[in-house]
């Protein structure tokens, strides 16, 4: 299967997390680095973000 490109707006919905907070984490390490798909723009690997979130999820249910 193909990897899907998920754009900065899609990441905003899919995680709740604002473009600057996005973009400190990924300055942290704590969020995954975006690819640059054109000059311009940059996109995340949607596979990326679903292994994001099941980590977060997985580090607050060991709480």
């Amino acid at each position: 299967m193909a990897e899907k490109f998920l754009r900065r707006a899609q990441i905003e919905k899919l995680t709740g997390l604002s473009r600057s907070t996005i973009y400190d984490r990924v300055k942290a390490g704590s969020f995954p680095k975006p690819i640059k798909i054109g000059d311009r723009a940059v996109a995340w690997l949607q596979s990326e973000i679903d292994a994001w979130q099941s980590d977060c999820i997985a580090e607050d249910r060991d709480r």
